[in-house]
This record gives C-alpha cells, sequence and structure tokens, in this order.
C-alpha cells in the first residue's frame, strides 16, 4: 500500500511541478521566488503548486500588486523562499550522510549546517543583495538572524519527522530508494508548517521579505489600485526598517533554538520507541 501511495505521490508531483515550471514563467513575480516555488512544488508536490496558484499566481492582469499584498501571502512568499533555499542543502547533507554511513545527531548537524550554508549565503544573500544596496556582505549581515530563527523552526518540525518515518519504513535512509525522497518531502512539508508563524513576526517585523512585484520595463500594474497595493506592500519588502520588534530579537533567537532542541529530542524518543 505505501509503495502505490508513493507511486500517485511522485506522478501528482511530476504533473504540479511541470504545471508551476510553466505557469510561473507569465507571473510578475522576482525570479529567486519563482524558482523558490518550482523548487517548493519539487519538494512538496501538489501541495507546493497549491500554495502557488493560491497565493502567487495573478489572478487577473494588473492585480498582481494587490493580490500578494496580504500579510498570510507575504509570509508564504517568505517561508517558501526559506524551504526552498534550505531544502536545497538539507537535501544534499541527507544524501552525503548516507554516502558516508553517518547517522543520528551527526546526521542532523551536516543538514543543519548545509541547508543553513545554502539558504543564508545563497538564496538570502546572494539572491537579494539589491535590497541591501548591491553589496553581498551588507546582505549576508542584514538576513543571518532572519535565515537563522526561520532555520530553526524549518529543522524543528523536519528532523522529528523524517527520524520517525525513517525508523518505519524500510530502505527510507538509501537515496537510491524513492521511499527516502518521499519521506524527505515529508520532512520539509512539515517544515514549512513549523516555520511559517516564525516568517510572520518577520515578515510583520520587516526582517524578511515577502512576496514582490516584478514587471518588465515600462509594463505597469492595470490599476491604479494594484499600484496603491504595491505601495502598501513594499514596507513588508524593506528588511530592517521600522520600530523594534517585538518581543526583541534576542527572546526570539532563544525561542527558536529551544523550538529546535525541542524537535531534536523528541526526533531521537520516536526512534527510539
Amino acid at each position: 500500500m505505501l509503495d502505490g501511495v508513493m507511486l500517485l505521490w511522485f506522478v501528482l508531483t511530476a504533473a504540479a511541478l511541470l504545471f508551476v515550471a510553466v505557469d510561473i514563467r507569465t507571473t510578475p513575480e522576482s525570479p529567486v521566488l519563482k524558482w523558490g516555488f518550482v523548487l517548493l512544488t519539487a519538494y512538496t508536490g501538489v501541495i507546493g503548486a497549491f500554495l502557488y496558484v493560491l497565493g502567487c499566481r495573478e489572478p487577473l492582469p494588473g492585480l498582481h500588486e494587490r493580490y500578494v499584498a496580504a500579510r498570510w501571502r507575504q509570509t508564504l512568499g517568505s517561508t517558501m523562499h526559506c524551504v526552498a533555499g534550505d531544502g536545497v542543502g538539507i537535501l544534499a547533507g541527507a544524501v552525503l550522510s548516507s554516502v558516508f554511513g553517518v547517522a543520528g545527531m551527526v546526521e542532523v548537524v551536516v543538514e543543519y549546517i548545509l541547508g543553513f550554508a545554502f539558504g543564508w549565503t545563497i538564496f538570502q544573500a546572494l539572491f537579494m543583495r539589491d535590497m541591501a544596496g548591491g553589496s553581498y556582505l551588507r546582505a549576508l549581515r542584514s538576513t543571518f538572524v532572519a535565515e537563522l530563527l526561520s532555520m530553526n523552526l524549518l529543522m524543528a518540525g523536519m528532523v522529528p519527522t523524517v527520524m520517525a518515518l525513517k525508523s518505519r519504513i524500510p530502505f527510507a535512509g538509501d537515496p537510491a530508494s524513492p521511499r527516502f525522497w518521499f519521506v524527505m518531502s515529508m520532512g520539509l512539508l512539515v517544515g514549512f508548517i513549523f516555520a511559517y508563524p516564525m516568517n510572520w513576526w518577520l515578515v510583520a517585523h520587516h526582517l524578511k521579505h515577502g512576496m514582490m512585484t516584478v514587471r518588465p520595463a515600462g509594463a505597469a500594474a492595470g490599476t491604479h489600485a494594484g499600484m496603491d497595493a504595491a505601495a502598501h506592500a513594499a514596507p513588508a519588502m524593506s528588511m530592517g526598517s521600522g520600530e523594534a520588534p517585538w518581543p526583541p530579537i534576542p527572546v526570539m533567537t532563544l525561542l527558536s533554538f529551544l523550538a529546535l532542541a525541542a524537535g531534536v529530542a523528541i526526533a531521537f524518543l520516536l526512534r527510539a520507541t
């Protein structure tokens, strides 16, 4: 039965990925977020495609600015950006851990380091450096805390999910088996859910960007309302601006590490049962 479920999952994922990869080309979103939705769909199948349609796809020409201005869609874009970038490093870490025969806490550390490194240095700082005035070093400094907090919550949800499934599904630790990729997909999906509330806080306090609207030079939104909505959305994408966050960043950082520690502890308890 499990093999049948996985076969259906992969078939639907392939169809969803094809749809998003083709359709998103005409969506007036930034290139990095377009790639992010493609990666998220590769990880989470039809759920990723559903989130793209519900959260980013322009419903009518000229309405993208207004459509993505809602806080929950801004947060969706922020969380998706985190999971898409971190997920590449996490998957690489999982594969390398399997190849070199490491497991347990060592595997968690490898996945965390590679996931954080790729998400922070590439998807956050490199791809979004224009938001820091074009300076890569400034982008690294301005995105470090946001990436750290989001990554901690992602791993807090993903680690116990993956460990619990691997301990119960044969061959789920072998990258040559489709079961491995199914389990990692489930882990990243749960990690996405865990990271969403933290990204809401980050977006609300202008520590992370959300959805954006990028149109060809000379093109404009079809209505003045859409252009006005873009102006309202802009503060959510201006990282580091506004009043001091509440709760303070150190408190949220501590809470994120406590959540990560709890997730890892639960993971090892589940694996032992």
